[in-house]
């Protein structure tokens, strides 16, 4: 184990040339990084996920409902032992040969089992509130945590001029302010690295979760590698745009229609300029030239500006959907519907899973339009249900 821990922790690969481990040992004189620092990052990741369940509770929920946002759930799908069978142990999306053995079995009508497996599906969805509930807190701790970084960066001398990231390194003693910010954003990541996995479900649930480790990864590294400065900024820069990405959220499941509009377009302009823009020629400049001139060149350096690339590369495909979002919701004249395009359907980061795709199975040769399913039948049956009462969570 010793072995192996003595090549991981290689000098020629982690610090610049001339410099060892022990020179950046902490003393009574000036503190420095250490690895070991990151393990608090732990039992505070469970704290803030601790603090989230209760603020969503006690602060979000309350709130929610003084704003009058829809609390109940989709309608749920009327109890049958067959097709619930079907559903858990089958299929959820039943194919036309399928449908047509169930229809024949319960004597019901295509569309009618269509409808039940739609609102089978969406049973498993989040409902308004709890949407809510989430971008309120996530609008809370960056707005938080964005006001600290501002706070915080506008005091030091690299925030004006990037080389100021590299004087002196890596003997740059760690700032109490700094270590603080560092491991609150370390412990907010690994939050949402677990808690993903239990809350709303996205399609760009993998595109995410590679974010996530990159964050992590990220600030792992540049922590230990005492890059933090370059760090700071390039955390505060990306806080700026998720506050606003939430309140135009927060804004959409209050059906405050024009406020939504405004800050999504608001979140669209923050979001392009500062990953864009600002990002590439700010932080990328000073790490891939700017460092290189300072210091030359090791190996920890290289893997560092790889994972700042690959944070580019998210961000370019992030912004390709916004555009082409924004584009196409200005092609069709809908001035008017930004929230169903962009907030409420955010392919970057608040697209739910969507099961409730129109079917293409065919209405079934001898339908059975006298039965009753889900306590509807007639006009406001089947057919009401199609034509009227979509079942999709987006809303």
């Amino acid at each position: 184990m010793a072995g192996i821990l003595a090549w991981f922790w290689n000098e020629r690969f982690w610090l610049p040339h001339n410099v060892t481990w022990a020179d950046l040992q902490s003393t009574e004189e000036a503190a420095f990084p250490q690895a070991e620092d990151l393990y608090l990052a732990f039992p505070l990741a469970f704290c803030i996920f601790m603090i989230r369940l209760l603020f969503e509770r006690f602060i979000a929920k309350p709130c929610a409902l003084g704003l009058k946002v829809q609390a109940n759930g989709p309608q749920k799908a009327q109890p049958n032992a067959i097709l619930e069978k079907v559903f858990t142990a089958i299929t959820k999306h039943p194919d036309e040969k399928r449908l047509e053995g169930l229809s024949k079995q319960l004597d019901w009508d295509v569309r009618s089992i269509q409808r039940w497996f739609r609102q089978r599906r969406n049973q498993e969805k989040p409902s308004t509130l709890t949407k809510f509930c989430e971008s309120m807190w996530r609008f809370t701790f960056y707005l938080y945590i964005f006001t600290y970084g501002v706070r915080f960066l506008k005091k030091t001398p690299w925030l004006w001029n990037t080389r100021q990231c590299w004087n002196g390194y890596p003997y740059q003693p760690l700032m109490p302010d700094l270590h603080y910010y560092y491991i609150v954003e370390l412990s907010f990541y690994w939050s949402l690295m677990f808690s993903q996995f239990i809350d709303i479900k996205r399609k760009d649930f993998g595109i995410m979760f590679t974010h996530h480790i990159v964050t992590v990864t990220l600030i792992t590294f540049s922590y230990v590698t005492n890059l933090t400065r370059v760090g700071t900024l390039t955390l505060c820069l990306h806080d700026a745009a998720d506050v606003v990405l939430e309140a135009a959220k927060m804004a959409n499941y209050c059906k405050c229609q024009k406020l939504s509009d405004l800050l999504f377009l608001t979140f669209a302009i923050v979001f392009i300029v500062s990953r864009l823009g600002i990002y590439p020629l700010w932080i990328l400049n000073t790490t891939l030239f700017e460092l290189y001139e300072a210091l030359g060149n090791f190996p920890a350096l290289w893997v560092f500006n790889v994972l700042l690339v690959i944070l580019q590369i998210l961000h370019c495909f992030w912004s390709y959907l916004i555009i082409k979002a924004a584009y196409k919701a200005i092609s069709k004249g809908k001035a008017g519907k930004w929230n169903s395009l962009h907030v409420a359907k955010d392919d970057r980061s608040d697209i739910e899973s969507s099961s409730d795709e129109e079917e293409t199975v065919p209405r079934s040769k001898t339908p059975h339009s006298t039965i009753t399913t889900n306590g509807t039948g007639g006009a406001n049956g089947t057919n009401g249900y199609l034509t009227g009462g979509t079942c999709s969570d987006e809303h």
